[in-house]
């Protein structure tokens, strides 16, 4: 646990997620501190990220372990326990998931008095947009707004204009990261394309290329793919998280996927050719301060199919990713370089 706050006012935020959802958590929380000089955040999320929460004055981290003390609905009650013991000056929660998980340990601090919002995922646009037939194609709320909404129901609005990112550290000679995996292979494109596109860039930029990504066997094909090309360099699975995102800051553009690396190069305004497949940018989920300029994407009947990427390909062909040309990619990083 982190130290106890001794600001004026303290209020709770629970994010469980995956490492890109609660990414995008981090600069609207850092607005709202920036906003209100007296608050402190206290933040609940998966024990793993507390490396996004670094450099933040008045964010508390506070680890959930979620599959180990703090699993099922008693572990629940004993990550309240602690929290309320710890942090007895927390008069409201924000709840920026509205997953059962959340609803419980809500339900907690509701009986002890503590004001709750709770975030409005907007399921019925979702719907609309991703359905086979009769879709609405029309960008919905983003994710960050949606998360601003929920802290502005607390009292705490915040202008979109408030800076929300980290300084960057550039180095002397410019820096591609490019990070080709996803959750799904819905919103992957394909290694083999992405080497393409790699080999493009080695020849119109002397640009250092690093290549993302997590877990051994992601590092292991990036490993084989730098052995093919030359000259790359692997970044997956040699760092820490705080370590490689002191790597993303000196980036000069990241490519990424509609993955965790976008929001994680969005951290610190680092420009994202973002790569989008079965997922749509209209679903809401653009990395914060991305441009809808600087993504990839065809226009094709079908997308976007899923919210999260996590439904099989219906057509069977995966054509989103396998008939996007590389070329595409490559001139969106040139312009930005």
């Amino acid at each position: 646990m982190g130290k106890k706050p001794d600001s004026k006012s303290t209020l709770l935020a629970v994010r469980f997620s995956a490492m890109g959802d609660v990414a995008m958590t981090i600069p609207v929380m850092k607005q709202v501190l920036d906003t209100y000089p007296d608050l402190t955040i206290v933040f609940v999320t998966n024990k793993n990220w507390g490396a996004l929460c670094k450099g933040i004055p008045r964010l508390v981290f506070v680890p959930a372990d979620l599959k180990g003390e703090h699993k099922g609905v008693n572990g629940l009650f004993r990550l309240f326990r602690s929290v309320r013991a710890q942090y007895p000056g927390i008069r409201a929660m924000a709840d920026l998931h509205q997953v059962l998980r959340s609803q419980i340990l809500r339900s907690f601090f509701k009986l002890t008095a503590v004001k709750v919002a709770v975030i409005d995922k907007g399921r019925a646009g979702k719907k609309a947009l991703t359905r086979k037939d009769n879709k609405i194609l029309q960008p919905l709320t983003t994710t960050i707004n949606r998360y601003r909404a929920v802290f502005a129901q607390l009292g705490y609005p915040v202008d979109a204009n408030t800076p929300g990112t980290f300084p960057r550290i550039l180095s002397g000679n410019q820096q591609i990261g490019i990070a080709p995996f996803a959750t799904y292979r819905e919103k992957t494109y394909p290694i083999s394309r992405m080497e393409t596109a790699i080999r493009q860039l080695r020849l119109q930029t002397k640009a250092d290329i690093l290549l993302f990504g997590g877990g051994k066997e992601e590092t292991l094909q990036l490993e084989a793919l730098a052995s093919r090309v030359g000259g790359l360099q692997v970044v997956a699975g040699k760092h820490s998280l705080e370590e490689e995102l002191g790597i993303i800051s000196g980036l000069s553009v990241m490519v990424s996927m509609d993955s965790a690396n976008m929001h994680l190069a969005s951290l610190f305004g680092v420009p994202v050719v973002s790569v989008w497949g079965a997922t749509h940018p209209f679903a809401g989920f653009m990395g914060f301060g991305q441009k809808e300029e600087n993504t990839v994407q065809l226009d094709l009947y079908c997308r976007p199919c899923s919210v999260f990427g996590s439904k099989p390909c219906f057509r069977g062909d995966h054509a989103c990713m396998e008939e996007l040309a590389p070329e595409l990619i490559v001139e969106k990083v040139m312009r930005l370089l």
